[in-house]
């Protein structure tokens, strides 16, 4: 898909990574082209799907302590129904940030942002035990961030 790309559109996405409240004419300035193409560019690079949302990234630690715990969960055999049972459940625990399948002895990881050790053991056995198919739970708890970025890594944009 990245072949459709020319280099002013991926100087344009790496701009929106940065800072997407650039308007449209501040990143026409930075990649060198005149505001109504890059507006146009701009809303292409959206319809196509390359732009998926625009949005605000928070300061998590404006809001207190808390800790990313990453749970891993083996899961035993669903059926159909009760694995869009499992997946709608994680999508509805606002405290599950990030959600992924994997290869291997464990089935899915889930990224937790927890207020603390407590509140994420309470969390295992009220919340995460409980949902469909996971029979057992391995977590490690982060100590600190090193770096969260949600910025790809696109090819040369040069």
């Amino acid at each position: 898909m990245a072949e459709a790309l020319d280099r002013l559109d991926l100087k344009i996405l790496d701009r929106l990574q940065i800072d997407a409240s650039e308007s449209s004419s501040e990143i026409a300035e930075r990649v060198g082209l005149s505001q109504s193409p890059c507006w146009r560019r701009i809303q292409r690079l959206k319809e196509e799907g390359y732009i998926k949302a625009q949005v605000a990234v928070l300061d998590r630690e404006k809001f207190g302590e808390s800790m990313y715990i990453f749970a891993q969960l083996k899961m035993g055999r669903l059926s159909d129904e009760a694995r869009e049972s499992f997946i709608r459940a994680i999508e509805d625990i606002p405290e599950i940030t990030e959600a992924y399948t994997l290869f291997g002895e464990m089935d899915v990881m889930l990224k937790v942002l927890a207020p603390s050790m407590a509140w994420y053991q309470n969390f295992t056995f009220r919340r995460l035990l409980r949902l469909p198919g996971v029979e057992d739970i391995r977590s490690t708890a982060t100590l600190s961030e090193m770096k969260c970025t949600h910025r790809l890594p696109l090819p040369s944009a040069s």
